[in-house]
């Protein structure tokens, strides 16, 4: 029989049914395509429109303001936001100050219903967000409800996560007590999502931190700050009280530099580049007057991801493993494939293959449900491509190598692959996060994990092979947080991939793992002796 709960304004509810993975949406089928085509044509309706700070549930304007473009249509303006200074910065944390007093102490039952009513809400608008996604950061289709699915997911899971943890108990009742262990939320916490999964990153790390108790002053990037906007948006409509999250979008480093440096700020969760990340957590590692606490980094960062071919795989199963892995969403993964270490035995037919596969792949417009669609802004455009030539004196480009013009001006680069690339070339050792693709040629299965391990990051990897011996020696010495067997390496599903990276790529914080809400809390021991 269904556990009841009973929490003052909410309606009583039988206890959540076990975590189940959100479906993914079958595009191929004629009505859901013409429901996509709909939504799609609804929100370029919507497009251009401006978005308004929220600081304690009032509703501001700045001067200066943030431009979120299409990067398929660079003229085509997606959302106007506002640009917070530094000088909100005291406004901003004393709101969620004010508000932390309550939300503190609401019970962790009324705060996993507001993320049950959020996923909910946002099941029944999938394909709308998942047409922001599209038009905000050029996801193809099927990536973009990958994105929104992986949000439900989040809110689903962490809600129940929240509730499995206001239950925990001691190991043990020691004779003569009554023991507890109850986990408290921090306080005050910035959270600075990327634009790579702006929907499913951010909701997770703010959904994360406010089901736990805390309050959240969230500021989005710069690149994808429309559906973050949304996103808050909902959350007040399901029930989001004043002050718990803070919609501040900021332009340059003024903002978040205040942010992790403010006294009151008590954690940060950060998804981004290595070097703002590090950044952040020197910075923050330092008190400043008043701050009377250590204040917690949860960094997830870049990675210089790795798929080792063996020699007796199934090598059109690697071949797609490497190319879905590599070009999904053109590479703008920080779990993507961009280094393909092959066996010497089958190094030439692999490549004859993966040049066949790669040249298949039709880029367009994200609109149009293309594979492969632009990377995000002007300045990614132009990193990748100065990449790409670096990569022609590193090796041989079997397909792609340059820009593709379009009419509408859009970021688009072929998807680039580059073989007879050494191990110590710059393509190889340095994240380009984008459609390019190192292949390496190993002598051996010691030489191809030694090949793998030797990088500063240690984020994800995978292995194509038949024999037994060296997928138990992945599993002990590929040194990676998510490593997958036979399988691409990217599309951590919440629940199943707990995600997040050794070394250079964060702090192995595991988003969608059931200790992650730890990151979150601090726990407190409670002994009381009993009464004879």
């Amino acid at each position: 029989m269904a556990t009841v709960i009973s929490v003052p304004g909410i309606a009583a509810r039988s206890l959540p049914t076990p975590f189940i993975n959100e479906p993914f949406v079958d595009f191929t089928a004629a009505e859901n395509k013409r429901a996509m085509q709909a939504a799609l044509a609804e929100v370029e309706n919507q497009l251009g429109r401006e978005y308004d700070l929220v600081i304690g549930g009032s509703r501001q304007r700045t001067e200066r303001k943030i431009l979120s473009t299409n990067p398929a249509r660079p003229a085509q303006i997606v959302g106007v936001h506002q640009q917070a200074e530094a000088d909100r910065v005291q406004q901003v944390v004393d709101a969620a100050q004010t508000a932390f007093s309550s939300w503190s102490r609401t019970p962790a039952a009324q705060r996993a219903e507001l993320l049950f009513r959020a996923a909910a809400l946002i099941r029944e608008r999938k394909l709308s967000f998942c047409a922001w996604l599209v038009y905000e950061v050029g996801k193809n289709w099927g990536e973009a409800d990958a994105d929104v699915g992986e949000t439900i997911d989040f809110l689903e899971f962490y809600g129940r996560e929240a509730l499995r943890l206001d239950r925990a108990t001691t190991p043990i009742q020691f004779p003569g007590e009554r023991n507890q262990l109850r986990y408290l939320p921090l306080g005050v916490g910035a959270v600075i999502p990327p634009w790579n999964f702006p929907f499913a990153i951010m909701a997770g790390m703010t959904a994360a931190a406010i089901v736990c108790g805390n309050t959240v002053i969230l500021k989005p990037s710069e690149d994808a700050p429309t559906i973050a906007a949304r996103f808050v948006s909902l959350l007040e409509e399901a029930g989001l009280p004043d002050g718990v999250v803070n919609f501040c979008p900021g332009g340059g480093p003024e903002f978040g530099s205040a942010l992790v440096v403010h006294p009151q700020v008590r954690f940060i969760a950060f998804t981004g580049s290595k070097a703002v990340g590090l950044q952040i957590h020197e910075r923050g590692a330092q008190p400043r007057p008043g701050q009377n606490f250590i204040k917690r980094t949860i960094l997830e960062m870049g990675g210089k991801d790795a798929i080792i071919v063996d020699n007796d795989c199934d090598l059109d199963a690697a071949v797609e493993g490497v190319v879905a892995s590599a070009f999904g969403f053109n590479g703008q993964k920080c779990s993507a494939c961009s280094r393909a270490i092959v066996d010497a035995r089958i190094y030439n037919t692999f490549c004859d293959r993966l040049q066949r596969r790669v040249a298949k792949i039709e880029t367009g417009s994200p609109v149009e449900n293309f594979y492969c669609g632009p990377v995000i802004s002007e300045k990614a455009y132009r990193k990748v491509l100065d990449y790409i030539e670096i990569g022609k004196g590193e090796g041989v480009v079997l397909n792609g190598g340059s820009a593709i013009k379009t009419q509408d001006g859009g970021y688009y680069i072929a998807p680039t692959v580059i073989k007879d690339v050494a191990p110590t070339a710059r393509i190889a050792r340095e994240e380009i996060f984008g459609p390019v693709l190192a292949v390496l040629r190993s002598q051996s299965f010691d030489e191809a994990l030694s090949i793998a391990n030797d990088t500063e990051y240690g984020l994800t990897g995978a292995i194509y092979s038949n024999r037994q011996e060296n997928l138990d020696r992945a599993r002990e010495e590929f040194h990676v947080g998510n490593l997958y067997l036979n399988r691409k390496c990217t599309g951590a599903m919440v629940g199943a991939h707990p995600f997040g990276g050794f070394n250079m790529s964060g702090t192995d914080s595991k988003a969608g793992g059931s200790d992650y809400l730890l990151l979150f809390t601090q726990a407190k021991s409670i002994a009381e002796k009993v009464r004879k």
